[in-house]
């Protein structure tokens, strides 16, 4: 008699599951990274032509409040875009499952025989799905979507609104709480600290190699605000 198999520790997330990660990671990552870049460059850009706290506070907050609200009306209205398009697929799915049962349950065996299995088993096994539930068998081996766990616009705005958030506040803080000798050296070190920890765990969460991501991240970072605080510069030294 066979003995049971232990677990393997095998948690590898599949499907629906995997796609719904994938969404909330993309969505928590840009808007993190987007929040370091984009606040880092704007005060560090206002550091180049002013050291006065007030006006670094100002431009700062602005930045913070104005680009998370973009980021998360931004995700709100691309996810939704998306999840129409989902919506749209399976309600034509369902009318094409009325109307011609016979085509879609020879298409879907055609599905399945493309993906390695023989003509034989990819009709009973296409049988079997229909009779178990039919639209969801086309929408997943057709469409490639969960009707159970379509794309959810309002994970992704408020992910992408705290997540800049969180990533704003990073170079906001530390442009204005140190003295003025050290808040320009402060930023960037924090700010490229900051990069390598979003580029790593994004790395990480999505079972990728760290080291591309996190010099993604801080090269990109530090080219930004190199040129912010060039234009400036510039800007406070023509008077402007």
């Amino acid at each position: 008699m066979t003995e049971p198999q232990a677990p393997t520790g095998h948690d590898e997330a599949h499907g629906g599951a995997l796609g719904s990660r994938l969404n909330w990671l993309r969505a928590a990552v840009l808007g993190a990274n987007d929040g370091v870049v984009s606040t880092a460059g704007l005060v560090v850009g206002v550091a180049g032509a002013t050291d006065d706290r007030s006006a670094l506070l100002t431009a700062g907050l602005a930045g913070l409040f104005a680009g998370s609200m973009s980021m998360a009306v931004g995700e709100y209205v691309s996810v939704s875009t998306q999840r129409d398009s989902e919506k749209a697929a399976i309600a034509m799915e369902r009318r094409e499952l009325k109307e011609q049962p016979e085509a879609e349950l020879e298409e879907l065996t055609g599905l399945l025989e493309g993906r390695g299995l023989s003509r034989e088993v990819a009709r009973e096994a296409a049988e079997q799905l229909t009779a178990r539930d039919a639209l969801r068998a086309h929408a997943r081996v057709e469409l490639g979507i969960d009707p159970d766990d379509l794309t959810n616009p309002w994970h992704a705005a408020w992910a992408s609104f705290l997540a800049f958030t969180a990533g704003a506040l990073l170079p906001l803080l530390v442009i204005v709480l140190p003295p003025s000798g050290v808040r320009l050296p402060a930023t960037v070190g924090a700010v490229l600290a900051g990069l390598a920890v979003t580029g790593w765990f994004s790395a990480r969460t999505g079972s990728a190699a760290a080291g591309p991501a996190v010099w993604r991240n801080v090269g990109g970072g530090a080219l930004a605000m190199a040129v912010t605080y060039a234009a400036g510069s510039l800007l406070g030294a023509a008077g402007v």
